[in-house]
């Protein structure tokens, strides 16, 4: 096609940029041919003029679509370029954050720098099994797809995993070696373990730190993986190359040493390394030099943990790992070590300690060398320099010994007895490298990876052509570089490496001869090889990456790895065991070297000119490197490191292109792009391409339809090429064909676009027109309203106006009216008010002169009245002076005062006390007197002054006189004024008690209603603080409850993983047992293993009879207190009973007259001749049932002469005489059971006399054995071996024969344990006997006689079998049964009743070892049929279903009332009557546990296969879907072909499983159980494939996922199971599917988001959001801003960071008892079963 088609206006390019190396740009207008400029416009708006070159005249390359953008493969892309690939790399890296993308064949891996959980179990159990397209690329698909091959070519594979330091090589290569050990379980114990335990340690002795990579690989390593015949790992093997000696006594700046160094010097506190005096690592020359000592986040006392642990598993002891970090401590002295004058260097004492050697010699030959001639010999000192030098060389050469040794202890730890039959190989080597300064070890570096390289281009361009030859399509040879000229320039003869190791063997050889050799050589020769202008010691060698110039400073010391052999001789005499070791032959040293593992160098005591040099021995391993991956088949991993800052997910465009360029990457595109990089199957390319064809060229054919567009759309026929099942097409082809697709779905939008604007136009036209007619219409009407209403309105206000006048005219003259009658009212009112006055007046004055009158006559007597009691006083005082005078005269006489002083001397006490009295009286009145007159005083002087206002008064009446008569017209108006306010008052005052007593009523009610409400608010405050009290309560116990329950599904899920494993342990120990059994003799026991499980059985033997006997006591102890407690209490009843009865007879009774019918003694005789009668008939029913036991023990002859003396005296029976009958037959029974007992003793005595036998004779044998040991170890090792080889031909000899007594033994011990529960049961029954026994004598007296009535039972619903037939029983019914035709026509269960009938019929004999023998025969039986048949589904659904029905037999015909409540009466008839199998019960229950959890595995493999291809892949709804290039890798065909899964099939399935488990009869709670497994299994499988598979990330396969999962509930609502939990389990896969088509823009869509995703975690939603991939243009790619977004707000959810779902989760099963409405007497034995033997009872 022109390239005026492809560069037109809006076509994207891509220009070079020196920052970014590319960038995108925009052509603003069409390019025509001859135009020498490009008009191009950048994404940040700048325009530029693109000059094109006139003599190329090459265009910039075209930029994919954006539909092609973000692909798996880079060979998906239409225009393969350097660009493309960059760009495709950067937008999975950095936006959707995937470090995984392939190339073709190859695996490019980006190095995060940051910890992902994409490497879980989880992941691997994904990848497993799929197919290497299906999935998203990871070093999982490429290692499982290695598998694969392997197993099906039955070809050797290799893993070849390179890329520069820092890359990741090293962690890819060990996730490979992790999935080879987790999908090949091994036979060998641990061996995975082991094969993965070798990476700690070669880590901690081969990485280093270094200024690209904290772990840096510093050797290039080859593992392979050995597999047997069942491709299960064997073992591995490990070869070495190219170690960095150099590094362990010198390391640049920010560097360190090898890790185990620092490990060593972190861990010098323990005290098992306090002998080699270590310190930190700051303190020794070889660990100080880079001043970075510790690096981030890595603690080196645990890494050395993690090392000794992985010794310890490799099987290295103890005391080997001792060594070995006892020389590595000597290498750190020894760096400590100075070159001076004197001799007394502490730590090279310290070096000779360790080393084992004398410290004087090894300082000698530090500074002397031996130098010998044909003649004699001389020694002579060294300079300091160089004696420094030999110093670092011994130390690099004893570092690089103790590698190879640790290398070869590894391969011997990890190689197995098992026959290897195939392997797959992991190499992990170095990738290109270029310096500043490049050496010797770059160089070999780099020549390996010409080799890889030239591998690597042989094999893609072998697989193209192959692809094109199996089309059948014509190609051309394509061309691709070859680096051959580049590889012989290096390896061929008179090459680099020849000429080299020529110059080492020259005697003054010298890196500037050898330089002036290779220029002399291969300047004009070689076209790969260049000298620099401004060096002499230096060469450049083209590499197919790049070119790199090698300085030729140290590469004659380096190739020759010289070691002074004086200093090797002085550590071959020390006394150190592993030193010897690994010095004790140089020869055989350097030809194992060459044979077995490392290419690093060997020095030694052979003569120089037999000695390999480096590069030869590289040069060597490398070849065997080379045709070891030429004969497998390989797989490329390229690893790249982003940046040099360790960035997580950022992305340097320079570095990474350089590492492409160096790797190969664009190499293979450029392979790719020559020929035909993109091809799609015709189905693909016609539902992609569909919309380019009219209706008229769709035909049935899909293949010649495609033919026909292409032809149509692509002139050019060598653009594409048809093969026999998928379409070729070149360069650029497919971006063409999406051009003209965009363009066609473009025009087809406006098309669509164009008419439903139209539609909406005319719409709106239409509706509008609509509209102004409805306004139109109402604001006519509106009017119309309005006119009338005006009219209504004037013809109102006249009337109005009317009445208006009217009104004013009569209120005028109201008013006139009013006013005249007012006016003669107050006339009138003020004459007969004046009048009124005038009397008033006259009135007042007259009361006044009265009042005067009387105040004048009562003032004249009150004077009169003074003045004569003031006149009589005066008089009386005269009158008493008289007196006083005669008697002071009569008292002077002496006479008389005798005569009056008789009898006067207490009178004049007397009168003188009345003297006191009347004196007290006269002050009282003096002082009253006083008070009167001044108030006579204030009373006058106020009357006084009354009588002046009274005057004033008068005059101001006077005054007012004069006004009175207005005054009078003035009051009578306010007293009518006041009338009529008091009226107004009176009413107001009425409405005011009115209103206060209807306010006062409502407010008795408001608070009658208060109160009622404020007890009601009370009243609800308590029920609420009660509620919220007993909410509280109901929640504490609702957490509770869900705690327990949590804790009770945890316990049952814990407790049926455990039982699983125990189970698998047992089917384990069962195989191991057949095998050593068919393997007898060869089967080697350990002695020492033997003699503890010796003891351990002899200990335990011990325990179970003290246990038996502290068992049998608490059984005893037990029985009796139950026994007395029940005694006590019935001896309490009775003495209440009688004691009422005594009170009642004594109360009403008192003349012993019998008690009237009805009275109170009467009801209480009559209540215990109740209890006597009901306690009679139970001794009677007792009394039948030891008869009939009797009867049964007569049948079984065990004893029939002592049957024959029962007496038979007995007299003749009346009523009562049948207890003395029972007791005489309980006597009987009494007498066999001790009998048996007495026989079961004996047979035990016998066999446990025997095991004692035996017991003694295993003691004497281990004393033999221990004896034996102990001489053994004395002797000497040759000595040793011969003895305990002898001994253990003895032993395997004497096993051979007493291999069969040993089974013998076991099944003699389990016979002993069963015997011992037989006669503990007979004991216990024995007790129960003899207690009743003894209540009978007690309760019945011998000498009644007793009357036998017999009463028949019929014993139903039994099937009778001899004893010895439970193995042809359980073969006709379980082993040889087919449930196919059971499950269709026989009843469902049926096996489960006829078992159960049979255990009745042995519980009816009273035959304990018959039922156990059964029941345990059956067990084993359903074990092996499960075991043997475990993957076909019918089988395990019908004995879950048998087996869970016999469980529900035991529960449902146990006796217990729990659950004979569910019984009718017939089938309680049918109960247990000798035994208690609740332990059987929960055997049983544990096989159905087992055999459920084997069900859920077998549907889990028939599911596995059509989950993925029925809910993702296939297009249920046609169109919906578009599909997309997938390169090289192709995936699996998502169309509707023939043979495809679709979603009918899995519903088929599904349909079929609940079908076949109905028609067994299984319960429904269990089949509801496994729906919800199944649709768990569903969505974690779906939902870890839409994870890992970027192309089912779309809107579209969102709406496909929903109407899936809508088909899947309706299955269940068509089944009656949406209430069994499986909808729920399917939640997170519709949140999933939801994510896929919600809006994902704004922060209101991540909220949205956010509370949609309950179900999914952060890292699930994220990982979805990641992968999101626009399918069809119209489609947006979910903006980094908006994930980041819901990282924020998701980041305080409390989740697991997890980000797969665990596919392999079993729920916890539950086993609800079911009773069955089957009666047991109604089950037919089909004559199809074979089971004629038993007979039904």
């Amino acid at each position: 096609m022109a390239a005026a088609e492809l560069y037109s206006k809006y076509a994207r390019v891509w220009l070079p940029d020196a920052a970014e190396v590319w960038k995108s740009a925009e052509l603003t207008k069409d390019y025509t041919p001859g135009d020498q400029t490009l008009s191009l416009q950048l994404e940040d708006g700048t325009k530029v003029e693109h000059k094109i070159d006139p003599r190329t005249n090459n265009l910039p390359p075209l930029r994919n679509p954006d539909i092609l953008v973000g692909e798996n493969d880079l060979t998906a892309l239409s225009y393969l370029h350097e660009p493309a690939v960059l760009h495709n790399l950067k937008v999975r890296f950095i936006d959707s954050r995937l470090i995984y993308t392939y190339c073709g064949i190859v695996l490019v891996a980006i190095n995060p720098y940051e910890r992902l959980p994409i490497y879980d179990a989880a992941i691997i159990n994904a990848y497993s099994g799929q197919n290497m397209g299906d999935m998203d690329p990871h070093i999982f698909a490429v290692a499982e797809e290695a598998y694969k091959q392997m197993a099906r070519d039955e070809r050797n594979q290799s893993i070849i995993v390179s890329g520069e330091s820092g890359a990741g090589k090293t962690v890819s290569a060990k996730y490979a070696m992790r999935y080879f050990a987790t999908v090949s379980s091994s036979g060998e114990a641990n061996v995975e373990e082991r094969v993965l335990a070798s990476s700690p340690i070669m880590e901690a002795l081969g990485n280093a730190k270094t200024t690209r990579n904290d772990n840096s690989s510093r050797f290039g390593k080859y593992i392979e993986i050995g597999f047997d015949t069942k491709y299960c790992i064997t073992g591995a093997n490990m070869r070495t190359y190219l170690l960095e000696k150099s590094r362990v006594v010198f390391q640049a700046h920010s560097e360190r040493n090898y890790h185990i160094f620092y490990q060593l010097c972190a861990s010098s506190h323990l005290p098992e390394f306090k002998a080699f005096r270590l310190g930190c690592a700051d303190d020794f020359h070889c660990t100080n030099q880079g001043q970075s000592p510790v690096i981030d986040g890595v603690d080196d006392a645990k890494e050395m943990c993690n090392t000794r642990r992985s010794f310890s598993l490799l099987g290295i002891g103890e005391s080997d790992q001792m060594e070995i970090y006892q020389i590595l401590s000597a290498i750190l002295h020894l760096s400590n070590v100075e070159v001076k004058d004197q001799s007394d260097d502490v730590h090279l004492m310290v070096f000779c300690d360790l080393m084992g050697v004398p410290c004087e010699e090894m300082a000698h030959w530090l500074c002397h060398r031996k130098l010998k001639t044909t003649t004699e010999t001389f020694v002579k000192p060294v300079p300091k320099i160089n004696a420094i030098y030999g110093r670092d060389a011994l130390a690099k050469h004893i570092y690089a010994r103790l590698f190879s040794w640790i290398v070869d202890s590894i391969n011997s730890a990890l190689k197995s007895t098992v026959k290897q039959h195939s392997f797959i190989g992991v190499l992990d080597i170095y990738g290109f490298e270029t310096f500043d300064i490049n050496s010797f070890e770059q160089f070999c570096i780099n020549y390996a990876n010409e080799k890889l390289q030239q591998q690597f281009n042989l094999h893609v361009f072998k697989l193209e052509q192959e692809e094109y030859m199996k089309e059948e399509i014509p190609w051309t040879l394509i061309d691709f570089y070859d680096n051959q000229p580049c590889i012989n320039l290096i390896e061929a003869k008179l090459g680099v490496l020849d000429l080299l190791d020529e110059e080492c063997k020259m005697p003054k050889g010298s890196d500037e001869t050898w330089a002036q050799k290779l220029y002399n050589t291969l300047l004009k020769q070689n076209a790969h090889f260049e000298k620099p202008r401004l060096s002499n010691r230096a060469f450049i060698i083209h590499h197919f990456a790049d070119k790199v110039e090698y300085q030729c400073v140290g590469f004659l010391e380096k190739n020759k790895d010289t070691v002074n052999e004086e200093q090797i001789n002085v550590l071959k005499k020390s006394k150190f065991d592993l030193l010897l070791k690994l010095f004790e032959d140089d020869e055989k040293a350097a030809n194992s070297s060459n044979k077995l593992t490392s290419s690093i160098g060997r020095a030694g005591s052979a003569k120089k000119d037999t000695k390999k040099t480096v590069g030869l021995q590289f040069r060597q391993s490398l070849h065997l490197l080379m045709e070891t991956l030429n004969a497998t088949t390989p797989h490329y991993v390229r690893c790249i490191k982003p940046n040099d800052h360790k960035a997580p997910f950022t992305l340097d465009p320079v570095r990474a292109v350089q590492q492409l360029r160096a790797c190969g990457i664009l190499e293979t595109i450029r392979i790719s792009a020559a020929g035909f990089p993109s091809r799609w199957t015709y189905q693909e390319f016609f539902s992609r391409y569909r919309v380019l064809m009219k209706q008229k060229d769709l035909l049935p054919d899909r293949k010649q339809a495609c033919k026909n567009l292409l032809e149509k759309l692509i002139k050019d026929q060598g653009k594409y090429q048809f093969g026999k099942n998928k379409i070729f097409f070149r360069a650029g082809q497919v971006a063409f064909l999406e051009k003209l697709r965009s363009d066609k779905l473009r025009m087809a939008c406006v098309s669509i676009q164009k008419t439903i604007r139209c539609w909406l136009a005319r719409k709106k036209y239409l509706r509008m027109r609509e509209s102004a007619i409805t306004i139109q219409k109402h604001v006519r009407g509106h009017q119309a309203r309005c006119y009338a209403k005006f009219l209504l309105q004037t013809r109102a206000a006249i009337i109005i106006q009317r009445n208006v006048r009217m009104w004013s005219k009569r209120k005028l003259y109201q008013q006139q009216r009013s006013a005249a009658i007012t006016v003669q009212c107050f006339w009138r009112a003020h004459m007969a008010r004046k009048q009124y006055h005038k009397l008033m007046y006259e009135k007042k004055a007259i009361v006044i002169q009265k009042w005067v009158k009387g105040w004048l006559a009562r003032q004249h007597y009150k004077r009169i009245l003074a003045a004569i009691i003031l006149l009589q006083s005066c008089v009386r005082r005269m009158r008493a002076k008289r007196e006083l005078k005669k008697l002071k005269v009569e008292a002077r006489s002496v006479e008389h005062f005798k005569k009056l002083n008789i009898g006067m001397e207490n009178k004049i006490l007397q009168l003188q006390h009345k003297i006191n009295e009347q004196q007290k009286e006269n002050r009282e009145l003096s002082e009253k007197l006083s008070v009167t007159e001044k108030a006579q005083t204030m009373e006058i002087e106020r009357q006084s002054s009354e009588i002046e206002n009274l005057r004033r008064s008068e005059q101001e009446t006077r005054a007012k006189a004069e006004r009175l008569p207005s005054l009078l017209e003035q009051l009578s108006f306010l007293q009518h004024e006041l009338e009529n306010t008091r009226r107004e008052k009176e009413d107001l005052e009425e409405q005011t008690k009115v209103y206060k007593e209807q306010t006062e009523q409502v407010s008795h009610e408001l608070n009658t209603k208060n109160n009622l409400l404020k007890n009601d608010v009370d009243e609800l405050n308590k029920q609420i603080v009660e509620q919220a009290q007993q909410l509280t309560e109901i929640q504490t116990n609702a957490e509770n409850t869900k705690q327990l329950e949590q804790d009770l599904t945890e316990e049952r899920s814990r407790y049926q993983s455990l039982l699983s494993e125990h189970l698998h342990l047992e089917e384990r120990h069962r195989d191991l047992k057949e095998q050593m059994d068919l393997n007898t003799t060869q089967t080697a026991v350990d002695l020492p293993v033997l003699l503890k499980l010796q003891r351990r059985v002899k200990e335990l033997e011990q325990e179970k009879q003290s246990l038996w006997q502290q068992l049998d006591k608490r059984e005893e102890d037990q029985q009796e207190k139950a026994k007395r407690q029940e005694l006590e209490s019935e001896n309490k009843k009775l003495k209440q009973d009688l004691n009422e009865l005594r009170k009642s007879l004594t109360n009403e009774n008192s003349d012993l007259v019998p008690p009237a019918p009805g009275s109170l003694p009467y009801k209480v005789l009559l209540e215990q001749l109740n209890s006597s009668t009901e306690e009679l008939e139970m001794r009677k029913e007792e009394v039948l049932l030891l008869r009939s036991h009797l009867v049964r023990q007569e049948a079984l002859k065990h004893k029939t002469g002592e049957l024959s003396r029962v007496s038979t005296d007995i007299h003749t029976l009346n009523e009562d005489g049948e207890l003395w009958l029972a007791y005489e037959g309980l006597k009987e029974t009494n007498r066999l059971l001790e009998y048996q007992m007495h026989e079961q003793e004996r047979v035990h005595n016998e066999r446990y006399m025997k095991l004692v036998e035996e017991m003694n004779k295993l003691k004497d044998e281990k004393e033999q054995q221990q004896q034996m040991l102990a001489q053994s170890l004395l002797l000497p090792e040759d000595a040793r071996i011969e003895a305990s080889l002898k001994l253990e031909i003895t032993r395997l000899t004497r096993e051979n024969l007493v291999g069969l007594s040993n089974i013998y033994h076991s099944e003699l011990l389990e016979q002993q344990e069963k015997q011992d529960k037989t006669i503990r049961k007979l004991k216990k029954q024995l007790k129960l006997y003899m207690k009743k026994v003894e209540d009978f004598e007690v309760v019945s007296p011998p000498g009644r006689a007793v009357n036998i009535t017999r009463k028949e039972k019929e014993y139903q619903g039994m099937l009778e079998y001899k004893q010895g037939d439970e193995s042809r029983l359980l073969k006709n019914l379980v082993i040889d049964l087919k449930p196919r035709g059971v499950a269709v026509s026989f009843t469902p269960g049926l096996p489960a009743y006829i078992i159960f009938m049979c255990v009745r019929y042995a519980d009816i004999v009273n035959d304990d070892q018959r039922v156990s023998t059964l029941l345990n025969s059956t067990i084993s039986s359903i074990k092996g049929v499960i075991k043997r048949r475990g993957n076909d589904f019918e089988v395990v659904s019908f004995w879950l279903a048998n087996t869970c029905r016999l469980m529900h037999c035991l529960k449902q015909y146990s006796g217990d009332e729990v659950f004979m409540v569910h019984n009718t009466a017939k089938q309680n008839e049918h109960c247990l009557t000798n035994f208690e199998l609740s332990e059987y019960q929960q055997v049983f229950g544990d096989l159905a546990i087992q055999i459920y959890r084997q069900l859920i595995k077998c549907m889990e493999d028939i599911l596995q296969h059509l989950i993925v291809s029925s809910m993702l892949e296939n297009e249920t709804i046609q169109g919906v879907l578009g599909s997309k290039p997938t390169g090289l890798r192709k995936r699996s065909t998502s169309f509707s072909e023939e043979g495809a899964v679709t979603m009918e099939v899995l519903l088929q399935r599904l349909g079929l499983f609940h079908t076949t488990m109905s028609q067994h009869g299984m319960d429904s709670d269990l089949i509801k159980q496994v729906v919800k497994q199944q649709f768990y299994i569903i969505c974690a499988v779906t939902l870890n494939h839409l994870l890992l598979r970027k192309d089912m990330c779309s809107w579209g396969k969102g709406l496909q996922i929903r109407y899936n999962v809508w088909q899947l509930e309706e299955w269940l609502a068509e089944r009656e199971l949406t209430d069994c939990g499986a909808k729920e389990t399917l939640e997170p896969l519709i949140q999933a599917a939801q994510l896929l088509q919600i809006k994902k823009k704004t922060e209101a869509d991540a909220q949205a988001i956010c509370n949609m995703c309950t179900g999914l975690t952060t890292a699930q939603i994220v990982k979805v959001l990641t992968l999101y991939t626009p399918v069809i243009e119209f489609e947006e790619r979910v903006s980094p801003s908006f994930i980041t977004t819901i990282k924020n707000l998701l980041k305080d959810r409390a989740e697991s960071s997890t980000l797969m779902m665990d596919a392999k989760k079993i729920f916890t099963v539950t086993l609800p008892f079911t009773p069955s409405s089957v009666a047991l007497d109604t089950v037919q034995i089909p004559s199809s079963l074979n089971l004629g033997f038993l007979t039904r009872i």
